[in-house]
């Protein structure tokens, strides 16, 4: 497998960035908060507003910073714990932010996200209209997962890991590139701690699933992410047209040197142009219902071609989904290739599947379209 370097374009000012600080760069590797690194981040970030740039952060931390404050040892999993860490941290991490960028005369906000607050356009829409109204007022949201009431146990409402937040904000707030700070240089061939000699990735052209196997597990011990969630980050966000950077935190000054076009840790192009908001939402699957598999030969044209999705093409169906639902399109190995907004509920289209589209109306005593997901409801990854 090898990869190309590609030369990087310098990001124009008057962008909109999405920083993404994982817990281990903010712990320096230790059991509580770095300042002297919080302090190099906002740092950097006060210059990129100073030369024009909206920037957006996504830390984390706070769960961290509760365990110092109780004196706790790492490795503690109870749920509920949990919770109760990062309603103690919470307030430390921001305290710490509100000093480190007062300095700067610079105003925050905190923005806690879980994924039902996205579930539903409305709810969407509300959170972008209050990042976007904070940017217009010169003030830096600080955005984390809202550990405090999401529960890992009910379906659907975390979003797991502030890699995957990081993408969505991104999405939310049409940025046009999102740098995922760690400890690590970037995407390796392999886990450097592990293989001394893996060699970073400087390029990835499409971070398709070919990549999964080389990223594995978590290759560090202090946050819930890993490089899988910055690989899945990065190609969520680079199907919505958002360029990435995965790079390491202790570099001097990484964010401002990537703002200038530096070639610096791993760079993932977007994938697609910057999509209208109505896909981008689809794209971002917080609202998905379930799933339909389509044969080799429907999976082809939809990537292909981006055609609309007929009945005939239809193998499988994984619900229960209503008509306007979002749904994920997989092909017959589970990959996703697809999302949209269905014309048919789960068990309608489990009655088609597979047919001529001009028998829909014949098969179902109604017909609401000749397409399962016409393309202008799609959105192809």
């Amino acid at each position: 497998m090898s990869y190309g370097d590609r030369a990087r374009n310098g990001v124009p000012p008057n962008s909109r960035i999405v920083l993404k600080v994982g817990t281990s760069l903010l712990t320096g590797g230790t059991d509580k908060l770095d300042l002297e690194v919080m302090s190099t981040v906002v740092g950097q970030v006060a210059r990129a507003r100073e030369q024009g740039y909206d920037v957006l952060l996504v830390s984390s931390g706070a769960v961290a910073a509760g365990r110092h404050v109780l004196k706790l040892e790492p490795g503690a999993k109870a749920l509920s714990l949990r919770q109760a860490l990062a309603a103690i941290g919470q307030g430390h991490l921001m305290n710490a932010y509100e000093q480190l960028f007062s300095w700067h005369e610079i105003h925050v906000a905190q923005a806690l996200l879980s994924r039902r607050d996205l579930v539903d356009r409305l709810g969407y829409l509300n959170v972008r209209n209050t990042l976007l109204a904070l940017l217009d007022r010169h003030v830096v949201p600080v955005i984390n997962e809202n550990d405090v009431v999401a529960v890992e146990e009910l379906e659907g409402d975390v979003f797991g890991d502030n890699d995957t937040l990081s993408a969505m904000v991104a999405n939310l707030v049409d940025a046009d590139l999102l740098v995922l700070l760690g400890e690590l240089a970037g995407l390796y061939t392999a886990d450097p701690h592990i293989v001394p000699e893996a060699q970073l990735i400087p390029y990835v052209e499409r971070a398709g699933k070919h990549l999964d196997e080389i990223a594995g597990g978590s290759w560090d011990g202090r946050g819930r992410g890993g490089m899988a969630t910055k690989l899945y980050a990065a190609r969520l966000a680079a199907a919505s047209g958002i360029s990435v950077v995965m790079a390491s935190g202790k570099e001097q000054n990484v964010l401002l040197r990537l703002l200038d076009g530096e070639s610096i840790g791993t760079y993932f192009p977007a994938t697609s142009s910057k999509m209208e908001s109505r896909k981008r939402w689809m794209l971002s699957g917080l609202s998905t219902r379930g799933e339909i598999v389509v044969d080799d030969g429907a999976a082809a044209v939809l990537r292909d071609r981006q055609r609309s999705l007929l009945p005939a093409g239809v193998k499988g169906v994984k619900g229960p989904f209503n008509r306007g639902d979002i749904i994920s399109i997989t092909d017959a190995s589970s990959v996703q290739i697809a999302c949209g907004i269905t014309n048919y509920a789960s068990h309608e289209v489990a009655r088609i599947m597979g047919i001529h589209s001009g028998l829909i109306a014949e098969t179902l005593g109604h017909q609401y379209g000749e397409e399962v997901v016409h393309r202008s409801n799609m959105v192809v990854l």
